[in-house]
């Protein structure tokens, strides 16, 4: 193949490659967060990567066709086929499709990769993978209490103190009515309020304000049209969003003197009423706060909406503050199973943002860290048999474990140890079996020296964090090791 012809190894904007470390962390952090999910009673769901375009709909934030920031393309029969943004979505699909066979409510939790043919910048990727809980089929409020605590649930399960984080509850009927009172009644038109405040986190009160008037551009120079709104009734929205605060009957009582008497900004007032009261029958504590601020913006949301904020700063690698904010959201969402069945469905969900919550994490030094497998060397070709055997008694006791097949030169061998990320190697040579014994080496505490070693000599002369034990004992050895790692 001619030079010029070869592909050029690079990846499309917005997506990343996962390392064998990163993929271990990633999928430890969903083992605690699904096992919550199923404590509360939520099982297991696969939908499929791909849907109809209709059946995933226009929902996303700051489209206006169904095909805009998706991944489409047409199938053989002429239909439009797309990758999944969310997994909410094909769950509407699902249920619609399969109710007459399933419980009442119906709780699952999905795991996966969503896609999302937006512009891609920093913390924001083309390819993330949520991590989704929802009931459908009841309108009990309680299922909407439920679902923040369990937010809070996961993330405290991860290590994330109370005090690091808040879910943040509104309901977009409250803010329905404020806007109606101002004479915005139009759909779309409150839809775009929505859609702005939604930014309110990104963009700050003044960006959000200018969305809410003309429109706003940005650094890059791409210009968002604005909702239209007059001074007179952005001030009204503005003194909305920063209605929140800690103590949730004094938002109720904020929010009840912006709604009035409008009917569905009352209905608003209501439901979070409820929610208020489920959080205080399930003993949630002040981390579970009402912000006027959270209006989220897929456009399915019906009502109550929440997000999951972490709210203690950490420093960037350039010692500036920063915060990670949203690591998880959700919300209810009445209508979406309607638009299949033409019947009423109650459903409310919440997703975990499972790569922004690692990243997070990380900065913390929290991360789940899941070292790869032990490394048993391999010293004398003539003693392979030994060698396998060695680590096949490891996986028996549920140790991950290979036999190192590359050239036999010590020092490399224990490079690829290092960048395996094993926790401990085994060696053993004829000295070894002549005596009946093992080294284990423990590479937490012998990764620096490890790299430095270039021959058996001087392994066996320094031997750091080392031992040499009976061979009968390798598994005990072993395990002592990884308990202590």
């Amino acid at each position: 193949m001619a030079r010029d012809a070869r592909p050029q190894a690079r990846l499309p904007a917005g997506f990343v490659d996962v390392t064998a470390a990163d993929a271990r962390a990633r999928a430890a952090a969903i083992d605690v967060v699904t096992a919550t999910y199923r404590a509360h009673g939520f099982e297991p769901l696969e939908t499929p990567a791909i849907e109809y375009l209709d059946a995933l709909g226009k929902h996303l934030p700051d489209v206006d066709a169904p095909d805009q920031g998706v991944f489409a393309l047409r199938d053989d029969d002429d239909r439009w086929l797309a990758l999944r943004y969310d997994l909410t979505a094909p769950l509407a699909r699902y249920v619609a499709q399969h109710r007459q066979h399933l419980p009442n409510p119906f709780r699952r939790y999905q795991v996966g990769p969503v896609w999302r043919r937006e512009k891609p910048g920093p913390g924001r990727f083309r390819q993330f993978v949520q991590c989704d809980f929802d009931t459908v089929g009841s309108a009990n409020l309680a299922v909407d209490a439920e679902a923040c605590a369990l937010l809070g649930r996961a993330l405290e399960t991860l290590g994330i103190a109370p005090s690091e984080y808040e879910v943040r509850v509104n309901d977009r009927k409250v803010l329905s009515g404020v806007l109606a009172r101002s004479g915005v009644t139009e759909p779309d038109a409150q839809l775009d309020v929505l859609r702005a405040i939604d930014k309110l986190d990104r963009l700050g009160s003044d960006g959000v304000r200018a969305l809410l008037g003309e429109g706003r551009r940005d650094r890059s120079g791409d210009y968002t049209s604005g909702a239209g709104l007059s001074d007179d009734q952005a001030d009204v929205v503005m003194a909305f969003v920063g209605a929140g605060g800690p103590d949730r009957a004094e938002v109720l009582a904020a929010l009840d003197d912006l709604v009035g008497d409008d009917e569905t900004g009352r209905r608003g007032i209501e439901e979070l009423t409820a929610i208020a009261e489920g959080l205080d029958a399930m003993g949630v504590g002040p981390q579970v706060v009402f912000d006027p601020g959270i209006v989220r913006g897929l456009a399915y949301y019906t009502g109550p909406v929440f997000e999951a904020v972490l709210t203690s700063e950490t420093l960037d690698e350039k010692g500036r503050p920063r915060q990670f904010g949203t690591v998880a959201a959700g919300g209810r969402y009445d209508d979406l199973i309607t638009r299949f069945t033409g019947q009423d469905v109650p459903a409310c969900g919440g997703s975990v943002g499972i790569d922004r919550l690692l990243a997070a994490l990380r900065d913390r030094g929290a991360a789940p860290e899941v070292p790869g497998p032990v490394v048993v060397t391999a010293m004398d070709r003539d003693r392979m048999t030994d060698y396998h055997a060695m680590a096949a008694e490891l996986r028996a006791a549920g140790i991950a474990a290979e036999v190192y097949l590359g050239t036999q030169n010590l020092q490399k061998q224990m490079r690829y140890a290092d960048r395996r990320s094993s926790p401990a190697v085994v060696i053993a040579g004829g000295d070894e079996f002549a005596a009946g014994t093992v080294q284990v080496k423990d590479l937490a505490l012998g990764t620096e020296r490890a790299r430095e070693v270039s021959d058996r000599d001087e392994w066996r002369a320094d031997r750091p964090a080392q031992r040499t034990v009976p061979r009968a004992d390798l598994v005990a050895t072993v395990a002592e090791v990884l308990a202590g790692s």
